[in-house]
């Protein structure tokens, strides 16, 4: 079992960067793919992008394509969010989750989620 911590949201202005980060703890953080999704008041969860064990292939949801990265560093059992050219439509509530099914963008496929971070991306 392993334990999600986020951390790094605030407040961006539109065209601006937040960089999110996600640490894990009491599991083997190194054997599962990690994600991030996103939830903002009235709306389903949605996924952002997602990253395989190794870190050697990533998969993202069409709207945050090319503004978004994910990448993971294994040895510090961190996984992180980069968001660049925010927009106001990405105000949410981040949350990292962790599973051993492979790259999918489906909620269910991940046993393991943080408690979340929120951007607001306002002028």
């Amino acid at each position: 079992q392993v334990q999600l911590v986020e951390s790094g949201g605030g407040l961006a202005q539109p065209g601006g960067s937040l960089r999110l980060s996600c640490v894990g703890s009491g599991g083997a953080f190194s054997s599962y793919s990690m994600a991030w999704f996103r939830q903002s008041p009235g709306k389903e969860r949605e996924f952002v992008g997602a990253i395989t064990m190794s870190g050697d292939k990533t998969y993202y949801a069409w709207f945050v394509k090319g503004r978004f990265t994910v990448s993971r560093d294994n040895g510090k059992n961190t996984v992180y969010l980069q968001m660049n050219s925010l927009k106001p439509e990405d105000t949410a509530v981040y949350t990292c989750a962790a599973g051993d099914y492979g790259l999918s963008p489906k909620s269910d496929r991940y046993d393991y989620w943080g408690q979340g971070t929120q951007v607001t991306v306002s002028s």
